[in-house]
């Protein structure tokens, strides 16, 4: 099992020149937050508040100009092995095999041969693709290619998983089965994760806690903790009662309560994209 890391976002600010503007733009403003070892807390905000902005600067692939991060206490300066990341697009290379993509995460990593053959195994089968290790990715469905990326992210055992939006190009029924399919790895590996998305159902029946973002410049605006017990039932009062929560700082109408609805119910209220 991988050992969880603590994350601590301390005072993050973020600055862009833009040709033609006298001041820089303001992306991110005085963004605090600490996240447990072994949690998983979901970001939900509007297009344009930051959001990927700020996982690309915990993972290290772009440097604030405020404030620090840290993980279990040391200052984050760059990419690391302690810290693997699944974008939205699973930028698998196309002329390797799921098992060389795989592979691809622990090049860097300082095992021996044997040991770098054997997590690749371990998380191919963990990730539910066993059997498909010489299958190239245009072999694959969307929702099997974003498995390969999710298993690529954790072979190196990292402490703290990010993953921006991985499921926004699937189907509703593919997305809903691979968030079940993460609730199950990331409970298996034991892992920090960080979500980005802009699915408030999905920021809910994953995370620990929910963080609002608020645009322009992007700042935490609430928390909002999710005290239910895992599975979550995504049609139960109280699974309900926390998403409206959220949905309501958005100036998003309430769903009503599956034991008493209002109206007969529409593909709209399952999906929700802000």
């Amino acid at each position: 099992m991988t050992r969880a890391g603590t994350l601590d976002l301390q005072h993050l600010g973020m600055q862009y020149r833009v040709p033609g503007r006298p001041q820089p733009l303001q992306v991110l403003d005085d963004i605090s937050l600490s996240i447990r070892a072994g949690e998983f807390v979901s970001i939900v905000g509007t297009s344009g508040c930051g959001k990927s902005t700020l996982l690309r600067l915990i993972v290290g692939l772009e440097n604030g100009t405020q404030g620090e991060i840290h993980i279990d206490g040391q200052r984050v300066v760059g990419t690391s092995l302690d810290r693997g990341i699944v974008f939205q697009e699973h930028r698998l290379f196309p002329w390797l095999t799921v098992e060389q993509n795989v592979a691809v995460g622990v090049l860097n990593a300082p095992e021996g041969k044997a040991a770098k053959q054997k997590a690749v195994r371990e998380h191919i089968q963990l990730v539910g693709l066993a059997g498909f290790e010489n299958a190239y990715p245009h072999q694959l469905s969307g929702g099997m290619s974003q498995r390969v990326a999710i298993a690529r992210a954790l072979v190196n055992r990292p402490e703290v998983l990010l993953l921006d939006e991985p499921f926004g190009a699937l189907d509703m029924q593919t997305r809903a089965h691979l968030q079940q399919e993460l609730e199950r790895i990331w409970r298996a590996e034991g892992i920090t994760a960080v979500l980005v998305t802009h699915d408030v159902e999905e920021a809910v029946y994953l995370g620990d806690r929910v963080v609002v973002m608020q645009p322009r410049p992007g700042r935490v605006k609430r928390i909002v903790d999710v005290p239910l017990l895992r599975s979550r039932d995504r049609q139960s009062p109280s699974f309900i009662a926390i998403k409206n929560d959220v949905l309501a700082e958005f100036g998003e109408a309430p769903q009503p309560s599956p034991a008493q609805p209002s109206r007969p119910v529409q593909f709209s209220d399952w999906q929700y994209a802000l």
